[in-house]
């Protein structure tokens, strides 16, 4: 499989299954996007001699195993024997926001206010480590709703599985994502010690972030937020953090909004699409996902900018390492949702991940139910089914260029538009193959420019 794009006027075509990305000439680009639609190329404005040249270049690099290559076989499926790396405890279902396109319910997760007792955390971790096997890297993401309103047991949770770290040879990382909002010195503190990552979420402008990211009396949130969010950042050094925003119908000028965080000092940004159905407020959707395809052009221009002046920074979508990448089975298997990766309500209850908190359709377990060894019991049929939800199994994504950069897209997502974890909704799918070309493209060229 081969597809073949432009960007800023170098033409590019990436070898989907060996990753290579050849920069060739625009005849030679020509031939080889007729190639890829299917169409003969005898139409094109090219004599035939050149043509045929084109063409015996072409099968050279089919013969080196970089045009063309075949895919390779599927790579043996995870399934419910498969050790577990990494968790999401959801320590608050509750929130001091009311963010309009929360896919949380404003942090209730169908199901009511409550926070996570230390006991049921407890339980979690002790299932964390008796399912990860032989695995010494492990991840514990702690969320909510706002996990800042479970301060006191946030802390506990640190402090616990650093004793377990120590009892069972392992290595927990632990990452926090907040509003910010019960930010102060104590917790800015702690988390920039104890925490391997930390999200932040504004949206950019304060005009685009007091619009839909409000307190329950209605009012913007961006003052209280943006000063705690400068100063954690702004003391935590080398550590991992990233400030994650959303854009909407309402902000397809989303590169206005980077510009704007870039402006604070921020310097990793992610802002993602919100994930809503078509007929939704805020939603996108059929009529305006074209003007957002258009507007990663634009950033992409911006991010370019900011490089030449001295001034860079890291838009989180616009990275890919075109010398390593992870292995085929991650490539095929994302985030592993449901098979390596779980999470936990505040009642104890296990879930594939995050987004599907609070759906019982989807319920694996409980921490606080074991059996007569102390084994916590899950739905091995359920996650089974996340196991074989795969870029091989899935039509769409077997016949798709962009299908190792994505891994098949996110199953919750495709289940709350589709309907289905095995289908993934197209609107996603369009975005993603932009920023993936957007991301080829800039690696592409810094690659050409440190030779």
């Amino acid at each position: 499989m081969i597809h073949a794009f432009e960007y800023r006027g170098t033409y590019l075509v990436l070898d989907v299954e060996s990753g290579a990305v050849h920069e060739v000439d625009k005849p030679t680009f020509d031939v080889i996007s007729t190639l890829e639609q299917g169409n003969a190329v005898d139409a094109l404005p090219y004599s035939r001699s050149l043509i045929d040249e084109i063409m015996e270049e072409i099968d050279e690099l089919r013969k080196e195993g970089l045009f063309d290559t075949p895919a390779p076989e599927a790579p043996r499926a995870l399934g419910a024997y498969s050790p577990i790396k990494s968790m999401c405890l959801n320590v608050a279902h509750d929130c001091n926001l009311r963010c309009a396109y929360c896919f949380a319910e404003t942090g209730e997760f169908h199901g009511g206010r409550m926070l996570m007792p230390f006991e049921t955390a407890k339980a979690a971790l002790d299932m964390l480590i008796k399912r990860s096997g032989g695995r010494y890297h492990l991840e514990v993401d702690l969320f909510g709703g706002e996990p800042l309103m479970n301060w006191e047991v946030v802390k506990r949770i640190v402090a616990y599985g650093r004793e377990l770290e120590k009892a069972h040879n392992k290595h927990i990382n632990f990452t926090i994502t907040t509003n910010g909002v019960a930010l102060d010195d104590e917790k800015i503190d702690f988390i920039n010690r104890e925490m391997f990552n930390v999200v932040l979420s504004i949206d950019g402008r304060r005009e685009v972030h007091d619009a839909l990211r409000v307190t329950p009396n209605k009012k913007g949130s961006y003052d209280m937020i943006v000063p705690k969010a400068q100063k954690l950042v702004s003391e935590r050094g080398e550590g991992e953090h990233y400030i994650r925003g959303t854009f909407t119908a309402e902000n397809l000028d989303f590169t206005e909004d980077v510009k704007a965080l870039h402006d604070l000092g921020f310097e990793q940004i992610s802002v993602e699409p919100v994930v809503l159905k078509p007929d939704e407020p805020h939603a996108i959707n059929d009529t305006n996902v074209d003007r957002a395809i258009e507007e990663y052009d634009r950033l992409a221009d911006y991010v370019i900018e900011c490089r030449e002046e001295g001034r860079p920074f890291n838009f989180f979508h616009f990275y890919v390492d075109l010398n390593s990448s992870p292995c085929l089975a991650k490539r095929a298997l994302g985030c592993g949702a449901g098979v390596e990766y779980v999470a936990v309500a505040p009642n104890g209850d296990i879930y594939p991940c995050h987004q599907f908190v609070g759906d019982n359709d989807f319920l694996l377990g409980n921490v606080l139910r074991t059996d007569e060894e102390g084994n916590v019991p899950l739905n091995d049929e359920i996650r089974d089914r996340f196991a074989s939800c795969n870029i091989f199994t899935k039509e769409k994504c077997s016949h798709c260029w962009a299908k190792y950069y994505c891994s098949g897209g996110c199953a919750a997502n495709a289940h709350k538009l589709n309907g289905s974890i095995t289908e993934p909704p197209e609107i996603s799918c369009k975005l993603l193959k932009k920023r993936t070309e957007i991301a080829i493209g800039m690696a592409t060229a810094d690659k050409a420019g440190a030779e």
